[in-house]
């Protein structure tokens, strides 16, 4: 690349281009002629560069760099004194084989307008063409998702998210583990937490998560998560934490004895995400707060030590995190309790009536769907705020057979709660049925399971070691000695 750094007059340069020029064109000013040089150096193809040679040649500072300035627009005279540039060496060489002629400004959203680094060459763009299509068509979005393996797993963590990955392991660069350092932030039991650990990994295999698809791994085997928490710990602001309902309302039935962890918490599950640099992430309706918080703490890094601030100290320059997006599933995204219409199905409900784990033997989701509360209304509906109950069986029922709304309400819309609670019973043993087959046989082989985890930990461990070095570089941090 090259470019101009003195002003120069087209009426002073001798050369078979300017004979070609207009007139007005030749003896146009400094004030014009110099956003003209900008605006070759910042050209995307070297094209107009190489086709202005001729009346370029006799100009006396023409320069090598490496660095420029885009320029983001120029003037209707510079428009127009381009083109006739580009007509007058076109004319004059009879054309450059090959190469394009496109306009010197790049146009708006361009790469090197968006700060991205110096556009490439018109000619190695052409070149490949085809090859720089496929590959930029076989770029898959990157998700993070993952499940506490405290308790139970049930049928909410299965309808609410589990089921929903299935599908998106063949469509992006999926990243699945069983968050146990989340596991910690309320009293657990100390004996179980290893073993909730496998139970939870056997069940994302179970319920159709492929270790050829997908990244499925233990949270605590990958130490990033714990080091980038605090590194996000200290950049955040106090009052953005204080703000989390869920904490609100955890340390309000806690009271004193809540631990600090509870707090702090939706910055390990913001560390989680960004490691990975994910584009989209599964939540449910009670976690998008969760998820605007990482969003806000890395928008706050990227513009506190990224961009042109870390370029400068000798870093890579650029964003430190990309900023996920959020992905609510249509429908199940919330699976509430079966004793409260209103309340969330949970792991930390007392009673156990309350939800459906996904290993419940078949009498016992039978009983649990026989004893679940209903209403006192004649028939099923769905969208009615006053059969939070109804709605919620409904849905569940919608999910498990595969059927839509409309074939859902044509079906059941006459029933009795008497006849609907069945059909909903066997309707949840017939779907969970292959799963806790494939269960029974995962966990009967504890070298496979170890084996699953063992490489998806060490693939997630390269992906979130890549960014937690850059984000210490982007803080300031010394780098470790090479060994």
């Amino acid at each position: 690349m090259i470019a101009l750094r003195t002003p120069f007059r087209l009426g002073a340069i001798q050369s078979p281009a300017t004979s070609l020029l207009p007139a007005s064109v030749a003896s146009t000013s400094p004030r014009i002629l110099n956003p003209v040089a900008r605006l070759l150096r910042s050209s995307h193809d070297q094209s107009l560069l190489l086709a202005s040679r001729p009346f370029l040649s006799s100009t006396p500072s023409i320069t090598p760099v490496t660095r420029h300035r885009p320029l983001t627009g120029k003037s209707d005279g510079c428009r127009t004194l381009c083109s006739s540039i580009r007509a007058a060496a076109s004319s004059a060489e009879g054309g450059i084989s090959g190469v394009s002629v496109a306009e010197a400004a790049p146009a708006k959203g361009d790469a090197s307008v968006a700060g991205k680094g110096t556009a490439e060459p018109t000619v190695a763009a052409e070149a490949s063409g085809s090859e720089a299509s496929e590959g930029k068509a076989a770029v898959r979005k990157r998700l993070v998702s993952g499940v506490q393996p405290t308790g139970s797993i049930h049928l909410g963590n299965y309808l609410g998210a589990i089921k929903n990955w299935i599908p998106l392991q063949d469509e992006c660069d999926t990243f699945l583990f069983v968050v146990d350092l989340h596991a910690i932030t309320l009293p657990h039991d100390v004996a179980d937490l290893s073993q909730a650990s496998r139970t939870a990994a056997a069940i994302y295999l179970a319920c159709g998560v492929d270790p050829a698809k997908a990244t499925v791994f233990v949270q605590s085997h990958v130490r990033a998560h714990a080091e980038l928490t605090w590194l996000l710990s200290c950049t955040t602001p106090i009052s953005w934490l204080n703000k989390m309902i869920q904490f609100k309302e955890k340390a309000r039935k806690a009271g004193e004895d809540v631990g600090s962890g509870l707090l702090t918490y939706p910055l390990l599950m913001a560390a989680d995400i960004l490691l990975y640099q994910c584009d989209v992430v599964p939540v449910g309706e009670d976690q998008r707060q969760h998820l605007e918080l990482t969003r806000d703490v890395a928008a706050r890094i990227n513009n506190l030590y990224g961009g042109r601030k870390w370029k400068k100290r000798g870093g890579r320059g650029g964003r430190v995190f990309k900023v996920p997006e959020a992905m609510i599933p249509p429908a199940g995204a919330r699976i509430m309790s079966l004793t409260d219409g209103t309340a969330k199905m949970s792991k930390s409900a007392l009673s156990d009536m309350s939800r459906i784990n996904l290993l419940d033997p078949p009498d016992v989701i039978a009983n649990k769907v026989k004893r679940c509360k209903t209403d006192s209304f004649t028939g099923m509906e769905f969208g009615n705020p006053e059969r939070p109950e109804c709605q919620n069986l409904m849905s569940i029922y919608q999910i498990v057979t595969g059927k839509s709304k409309e074939e859902v309400q044509q079906e059941v819309e006459p029933l009795s709660w008497g006849q609907f609670k069945p059909l909903l019973a066997d309707a949840l043993v017939a779907h969970l049925e292959p799963i806790q087959k494939r269960y029974k046989e995962v966990t009967a082989d504890a070298a496979y399971l170890d084996g699953v985890l063992a490489e998806g930990a060490a693939r997630a461990s390269e992906i979130a070691d890549r960014t937690l070095r850059d984000t210490y570089d982007a803080l300031g941090f010394m780098a470790p000695p090479r060994r």
